[in-house]
């Protein structure tokens, strides 16, 4: 896994970052997926919000690593049904 750096991990905390991007009914589509690598090509990280009830709480982790794993992405911070994620 690749180390953090500390201004990612920073701007990921920062409450000015808002989700650009939400997990809604339609859930994990292909569609999302792209969304979210293409953002991910465009800048450093990208806020994603999953809706909730969406998921039950006891899948949320494996919903981030799955989104990470398919996005080639790192996970920075996940909280509840909010996370960063960064392309490392």
């Amino acid at each position: 896994m690749t180390k953090l750096p500390k201004h990612i991990k920073r701007m990921a905390l920062s409450r000015e970052l808002k989700p650009t991007i939400r997990i809604g009914k339609s859930g994990l589509s292909d569609n999302l997926m792209t969304e979210i690598s293409e953002q991910l090509a465009s800048k450093d990280i990208v806020k994603i919000k999953i809706n909730r009830g969406l998921f039950d709480k006891s899948d949320i982790a494996e919903v981030w690593n799955h989104i990470a794993k398919s996005t080639n992405s790192t996970i920075v911070s996940v909280r509840g049904n909010v996370g960063v994620l960064w392309k490392g």
